[in-house]
């Protein structure tokens, strides 16, 4: 439930804490406990330079089944297929079936594949945040947008740090923040929503940045907890194309 607390609570408010009320507000134990997600939505991708979109995805496709047992944040884990379309032609897709990454191009050498995985996973670590080994801490408070946010770092048992901003008001999480590969990473969360038939709060507007600059924004439209996925879609094998049903 979304609440409002007052200003001496919240100076109280110990990292864990602020996590508990984040995981309770995105969805309570539904949430922390999904096992697959499906989004589709509408991409833009930017180079690293220049002020014009590289590319835009008009379906724009994710599908994820989560790792229970996940102890660290920026690895790859369970299963994930992301499939970007303009129109019916494929601007690229990519899958991790548990062992192997992929692309259109073929099977990605493991090395090239980590470092992928981790520039890119990361918010999922909050769901394992009371789990021993992991540590919150809070650190100072900041602004994103006109929101104003509890700013808490959970570290993994493998040492790994990710940063979450957590909204003073909604307790929506905002904001997530981690060194990679790439550079810093940063992503935001905007226009919220719940879903008729799950306890799940999804954000529509997802923005990324790698060193402060703005790498692509997602425009999620639709969103699926807990629907059952064929394995036969993470394989290398898999012949989704764009236009398929799916």
């Amino acid at each position: 439930m979304l609440t409002t607390i007052g200003l001496a609570a919240a100076a109280l408010l110990a990292g864990e804490e602020i996590l508990d009320r984040a995981a309770d507000a995105a969805g309570g134990d539904e949430w922390l406990n999904a096992r697959t997600l499906v989004l589709s939505g509408t991409a833009v991708f930017y180079g690293p330079a220049g002020s014009e979109p590289r590319s835009r995805a008009t379906d724009y496709r994710m599908w994820r089944v989560f790792d229970p047992a996940r102890s660290a944040a920026h690895g790859a884990e369970g299963k994930v297929r992301i499939l970007a379309c303009d129109g019916k032609r494929q601007l690229f897709t990519v899958g991790y079936d548990g062992k192997t990454t992929w692309t259109e191009r073929g099977v990605t050498p493991k090395a090239e594949a980590d470092a992928f995985w981790a520039s890119n996973f990361g918010f999922g670590i909050i769901r394992h945040a009371r789990k021993p080994g992991f540590k919150a801490e809070r650190v100072p408070d900041d602004i994103v947008g006109n929101h104003r946010l509890y700013m808490v770092r959970l570290t993994d048992p493998a040492g790994g740090t990710t940063l979450f901003g957590v909204d003073k008001q909604s307790f929506a999480i905002r904001l997530m923040g981690f060194a990679s590969p790439r550079g810093w990473h940063v992503r935001t969360y905007d226009d919220f929503y719940r879903l008729p038939n799950a306890r799940w709060l999804q954000a529509r507007k997802v923005t990324l940045y790698y060193n402060g600059v703005k790498a692509n924004e997602v425009m999620w439209q639709q969103a699926s907890v807990n629907f059952p996925i064929d394995d036969a879609l993470f394989a290398p094998s898999s012949k989704l194309a764009c236009g398929d049903d799916r």
